[in-house]
């Protein structure tokens, strides 16, 4: 019987998880099955249980189900727990349910193992305050930055993210929050963009100050074409500009080595993954 997994959310059809996963199972030669499914409100809870207690090994969630899954989970990693959001699901040898969040580690393994980023002692400005910023805040503090600014549309969200992220923070980074009016005037060494609005084209009203030639400048969310965030950075003047496609690929890696214990090669099945949306 081939071990099965997938990936729930909806809308979900869009999701390049099934080809990565697949990737990854040639690669690291693993009998398994993956495929995305789109999900009800309403029967969430109980899909994902069905789903688990069968041939079901493990499970990606997206949106919009992240904190409903972590609400769901019996069993939390530490930074699941923090950035309340689940990303990946499978049960332990005991049958609890278990929920991890892979969206921050894939996010700084891209920056720093794939782009050559080192983030310890760096200034990083984040902007949003929605799920997927909550999920790469510790990272991005555990990764040695020295001063984190989230800055959102609605200063209130980001300020409740500082404070509930203050004790991770620790005295040696400065973690603060303001509104997008608020951004200190200066370049950042990185900027990432966690708002999805970006994609239709609603950029957060940023001083070009914020960007010098060295500041990375890096959209969470990734296109075919350039993104709008990059778009605009790159008509700053930022030399570095990535979108998330990277990110995507690394959290998948975390999820694959959390059911199948081995560790993929990122590279090669991001190359092809740019390669396929290209042609698309």
């Amino acid at each position: 019987m081939i071990d099965q997994y997938a990936v729930f959310g909806k809308p979900v059809a869009h999701s390049q998880s099934p080809f990565i996963h697949a990737c990854f199972a040639r690669q690291q030669q693993q009998s398994m099955h993956y495929v995305a499914t789109q999900v009800e409100p309403e029967s969430f809870a109980q899909q994902v249980d069905t789903f688990l207690q069968g041939r079901g090994k493990g499970l990606n969630i997206t949106v919009p189900f992240k904190e409903v899954a972590w609400q769901l989970a019996e069993v939390k990693t530490p930074r699941a727990a923090l950035a309340g959001a689940v990303n990946t699901l499978w049960r332990d040898d005991q049958g609890q349910l278990c929920g991890d969040n892979t969206d921050g580690l894939g996010l700084v393994n891209d920056l720093t193992q794939n782009l050559g980023c080192s983030l310890k002692g760096t200034s990083i400005l984040l902007l949003g305050a929605g799920g997927a910023v909550r999920g790469v805040i510790q990272p991005l503090l555990e990764a040695g930055c020295r001063e984190l600014i989230i800055a959102n549309r609605t200063p209130e969200k980001a300020q409740q993210l500082a404070k509930h992220f203050a004790e991770a923070a620790g005295p040696s980074v400065m973690l603060q929050a303001c509104g997008y009016a608020e951004i200190p005037a200066k370049a950042f060494d990185v900027i990432i963009n966690g708002t999805s609005a970006s994609l239709q084209g609603d950029l957060p009203p940023l001083s070009k100050e914020v960007v010098s030639a060295h500041t990375l400048c890096y959209d969470m969310m990734y296109a075919a074409k350039q993104t709008p965030f990059c778009r605009w950075a790159s008509e700053q003047g930022a030399t570095r500009v990535v979108d998330g496609l990277g990110m995507l690929v690394e959290q998948a890696a975390e999820a694959f080595y959390r059911w199948r214990d081995r560790r993929p090669d990122t590279a090669p099945v991001i190359a092809l993954l740019r390669q396929s949306l290209a042609q698309q």
